[in-house]
């Protein structure tokens, strides 16, 4: 495991890309997604690079809603951009109100604000998905770059954007090691599908792809590709993802962007050794995966093409998982 500013690393890839965007995306909740842009802001405020940020939650808060657990806290410095609802902008004058958007949330109208004073900040976003990535246009168009806290595993935050994306994994995403290694594995095999191949025969999915269409397909025995707009249009994941993955070759018309994975090794029910538990992401993802927590990286050599799964994947029995039962046919 190689020493460095982890956050600094995960810009220059994000970079690389050329994308105007970094989405963060987690296994599960508790993954360390909040920790991952806290210190991507802080590397970018140390390069003064610009930056806005959003939400499709809520995040910064002292505790957890659900469960009082800790959470992570957003402190940002002056020039920093930030879209929150009316009901977060604090009573004293450390953000300045630039525009109110069309969006809303349960916390009221989202607004864009710079920051004045630096300090704690909670910020929450819309909750539909669209409507995240239009509050992030508008913050690109203040900022030039901008930082996306995704929710848990709901990659439809993603639809339609040029993100680079972060895979964020954590001790709290399964119950053992090798389960919260493969549920990393599982949602990067989902992002990274491969482009579908010009003039080759293939069944165009317009809308989602469901679990119940990809199990009719498999019944049926489609060797044709099945193709849908990107990614996020695969409306199943996890151990699902891989059992059709096996069987079927998906793909799509407009590449995602998963460049890294981020461990968080400890959970209040658990903790991973952070070594071997970086090295199994990497390995398993074929990404470079980064411990913020203790400034360390792991590199890996990619072992898969978009959604290649590995043999034991495909023994697996299509019928046995719960939501892959029969259902409708997809759309042709």
């Amino acid at each position: 495991m190689t020493a460095l500013d982890p956050a600094a690393r995960l810009l220059e890839l994000a970079r690389a890309t050329a994308a105007p965007s970094l989405a963060i995306v987690g296994t599960s909740k508790n993954a360390g997604k909040s920790v991952v842009v806290g210190a991507l802001a802080a590397a970018l405020e140390r390069t003064r690079t610009p930056y806005g940020l959003c939400t499709i939650g809520r995040d910064g808060e002292s505790s957890d809603a659900i469960d009082g657990s800790p959470k992570p806290r957003f402190f940002l410095r002056p020039g920093a951009f930030v879209a929150l609802p009316a009901a977060l902008v604090p009573r004293t004058p450390a953000l300045e109100i630039l525009a109110a958007t069309g969006e809303t949330s349960a916390l009221g109208r989202i607004l864009l604000a710079r920051v004045r004073a630096a300090g704690i900040f909670e910020i929450a976003g819309p909750p539909g998905a669209a409507a995240l990535r239009r509050v992030a246009e508008s913050l690109r168009a203040l900022a030039g770059y901008v930082l996306i806290d995704g929710a848990v595993d709901r990659v439809a935050t993603l639809r339609g954007g040029l993100d680079a994306v972060i895979v964020a994994v954590g001790a709290a995403s399964a119950p053992t090691q090798a389960l919260a290694v493969e549920a990393a594995a599982a949602l990067v095999a989902r992002l990274s599908l491969p482009l579908a191949l010009p003039g080759a025969p293939a069944v165009h999915v317009a809308g989602a792809l469901t679990a119940h269409d990809a199990a009719d397909y498999v019944r049926a025995g489609e060797s044709r590709a099945i193709v849908v707009p990107d990614a996020t249009h695969v409306a199943f994941g996890g151990r699902t993802f891989r059992t059709f993955a096996a069987r079927l070759d998906l793909r799509c018309q407009k590449k995602l962007r998963p460049i890294a994975c981020t461990i968080a090794s400890r959970s209040p029910a658990r903790s991973f050794e952070p070594r071997a538990f970086a090295r199994a992401v990497a390995e398993r993802t074929g990404l470079p995966t980064f411990d913020i927590y203790a400034g360390s990286f792991e590199e890996a050599e990619p072992r898969f093409d978009g959604a290649a799964v590995s043999d034991s994947d495909a023994d697996c029995n299509a019928g046995s998982d719960e939501s892959a039962k029969a259902g409708p046919g997809g759309v042709v």
